[in-house]
């Protein structure tokens, strides 16, 4: 089976870890470019991350950019026409399930059916206080709000849910997810995380683990989910290296994955053979039709290779 590729978004988050100088005056317009890009080009999803406020301490490196995940998919969700919509990754412990499930609910309402839920337990310990949530039950949070979204996001219109946390019933939520069973990705790279993704999720989205490190934790997930008996489809996930197509004429960066598309397809191959089902791929590039043209290429070129 080939491997999927999907990629997160520029623009919509700029941490100074991958953003490309360019999107600093980049806008919604270029937004609407790169996803009819990914959707031609036969990428699996798009991907939106999920802050609400960055504290000063950490906003030199962070930047205060981090679009909405919600309204930024909705938005892009219109100019598209199969390409999957993902939250990589909400924070869902900073809202009530409910009031979660009735957005991301609508989001794939509104686009026939092509949400990807990706949840992880957040590390911004202001945002939690600022919005009453104990940071440091951050995991027990996210633990509970995955059982409260399985209800709250499946097909009963009135949702239950009884837990330590949160209490739900009688409560009519419409409309419900064109999806019967709305995938949740949990990510995070830590040994509760990958224990909760093995569990709780649908899939499994790591956060910067080298390629080296993956086949240990890849076997990790499977030994805990042989052993406690979950069954089920399950999605591993992968995030590369920074690629470029072809050979660049400027400086991509030491860690920068270059070549032809035979030279990088035998190279991403690599995380087929680890067990990886989609990889999250991200293109160094100058300019918006540097980026696209890197999307295009790799959609027609590399991606017949995986």
């Amino acid at each position: 089976m080939s491997l999927r590729y999907g990629m997160q978004l520029p623009v919509q988050s700029q941490s100074t870890l991958y953003t490309e100088p360019w999107e600093a005056g980049a806008g919604p317009d270029d937004l609407l470019a790169v996803a009819r890009t990914a959707d031609r080009s036969g990428f699996a999803y798009l991907a939106s991350c999920d802050h609400v406020g960055i504290p000063r301490r950490l906003a030199a490196a962070m930047s205060t950019v981090w679009y909405d995940p919600v309204a930024t998919l909705a938005f892009l969700a219109s100019a598209t026409e199969r390409i999957r919509l993902l939250s990589h990754v909400a924070v869902v412990g900073l809202r009530h399930p409910l009031l979660t499930a009735k957005q991301y609910a609508t989001l794939d309402h509104l686009s026939g059916g092509r949400l990807i839920l990706g949840v992880g337990a957040g590390h911004v310990r202001e945002e939690f206080e600022a919005l009453g949530v104990d940071f440091r039950q951050r995991g027990a949070v996210l633990d509970e709000c995955l059982d409260a979204l399985r209800a709250a996001l499946g097909p009963d219109e009135f949702p239950e849910h009884h837990g330590k946390l949160y209490d739900f019933e009688g409560l009519g939520q419409r409309p419900r997810p064109v999806q019967e069973r709305v995938p949740l990705w949990v990510g995070g790279s830590s040994p509760a995380a990958v224990r909760r993704a093995a569990l709780k999720g649908d899939g499994w989205l790591p956060q910067g683990d080298p390629r080296d490190r993956l086949p240990e934790q890849i076997a990790r997930i499977a030994e805990i989910r042989e052993r406690e008996g979950v069954h089920g489809g399950f999605t591993v996930g992968a995030i590369t290296e920074p690629l470029y197509v072809g050979p660049p004429r400027w400086d991509v960066g030491r860690g920068t994955l270059t070549g032809g598309p035979q030279e990088l397809a035998e190279s991403l191959r690599a995380y087929r053979a680890m067990g990886v089902h989609q990889i999250q791929v991200r293109f160094r590039s100058r300019s918006r039709s540097e980026l696209t043209d890197q999307m295009a290429a790799f959609g027609a070129e590399v991606a017949p290779h995986l």
